[in-house]
This record gives structure tokens, C-alpha cells and sequence, in this order.
């Protein structure tokens, strides 16, 4: 992550330093004064099925071009978790959404991620790829494309799901499994 050079809210230096009663390193305004706190990005996203079978979007932006993920982006200002989430399944898929609870909470320190993946269900047949994608498709678990997935989260999401299918009782979030930060994905023969 680039960290800001100039203070948003009077244009001075950013330095950083542990501001008084602080235990931690902050970028601090030489001019005005002012904290600008560094906090993670919120990711919000869905394995969301239909007739047994799960969507999945194949990429066309970086990173990760061509390679399928479930609908997920970045959280916008002034929607909740869910909304976010139906708004992504939209976007990408051309998806409407029945959100049927929280799934599990992943985070990536080293990128500064906490994704929020909630399983759903599509409230309408209809899906069609949105302008992030090249195409979309519901697989058969078998069918998924293991191997071409872009991200380990997504990978942790949708054995997740596979795994709590078809289960009655409340629907319990996961975790990172191991509680490790996921490994990077090596590049595909698209980055070649």
C-alpha cells in the first residue's frame, strides 16, 4: 500500500510518528496537525448457488485477469456489508441476490484486507457478465475450476460452502483457515 505524501485537509507534509497517548506509528499533518489513520480495506462478497450449482465470474481486470472468483469487490461508503455484497453480484454477474448469511470473514494483512463473504442464493435465473467480467457461468462443484481460481480466499470460500451445503442449523462464519495470512496464488500463464 502507497501511503499519502500531503495532507488531504491542508495540503502539508505527512510525517510518521507516534502521536502523544498513541502506541502506534501514524502519519501526522506537520502543518495542521491532523491523524490520518491507515486502516484495512473492507472486501464484500457471495458464493451464491442455484439448482446445486455455484456462480462464478472469470476476471477481466487485474489482477488476476481470467481467472474465476465469486462476485466481491470494495466496500462503498454508506452501504452496509449486504448491500455491498448484492451490489458486487449485480456489477459483475448481472446477478439478484437472496443473501442468506455471513459465510466467513477473511483477513489478508499483507495487503490490508477483511473480506466479508456471505452465502446467497440467486433470487432470479438471469446472470450475464457486467463490465468486470469476461463471463459468468454456475458450475457443478465438480466442475469448478480449481485451478483457475484467482484467489486463495476464494478458494477457502467455496470449499466452505461445499462443505456446510445442504446443512440445516445456523450458519456459523469461518475463518482463515490454519489462522495464516493466505498465500499468493503464482502467476497464471496470462502474466507471461
Amino acid at each position: 500500500m502507497e501511503a499519502l505524501r500531503y495532507c488531504p485537509a491542508c495540503g502539508g507534509r505527512l510525517v510518521r510518528r507516534r502521536p502523544e497517548g498513541d502506541d502506534h506509528y501514524r502519519l501526522v499533518c506537520d502543518a495542521c496537525g491532523r491523524i490520518h489513520y491507515e486502516n484495512p480495506k473492507l472486501v464484500v462478497g457471495s458464493v451464491c448457488l442455484h439448482g446445486g450449482r455455484v456462480l462464478l465470474c472469470r476476471r477481466a481486470i487485474e489482477p488476476r485477469r481470467g481467472r474465476w472468483t465469486i462476485p466481491a469487490g470494495f466496500l462503498e461508503l454508506g452501504e452496509s456489508p449486504e448491500e455491498g455484497a448484492a451490489r458486487e453480484a449485480f456489477e459483475e454477474a448481472r446477478a439478484r441476490i437472496r443473501i442468506e448469511g455471513l459465510l466467513a470473514v477473511y483477513s489478508v494483512r499483507r495487503i490490508g484486507q477483511v473480506q466479508l463473504i456471505y452465502l446467497s442464493r440467486l433470487a432470479a435465473p438471469e446472470i450475464g457478465p457486467g463490465p468486470e467480467s469476461l463471463e459468468v457461468a454456475l458450475f457443478d462443484w465438480p466442475a469448478i475450476p480449481w485451478d483457475e481460481l484467482a484467489f486463495p480466499t476464494v478458494h477457502w470460500a467455496l470449499r466452505r460452502a461445499k462443505a456446510i451445503d445442504g446443512r440445516d442449523g445456523p450458519l456459523v462464519p469461518g475463518t482463515n483457515p490454519g489462522g495464516c495470512d493466505p498465500t499468493p496464488f503464482p502467476p497464471g500463464p496470462e502474466a507471461a
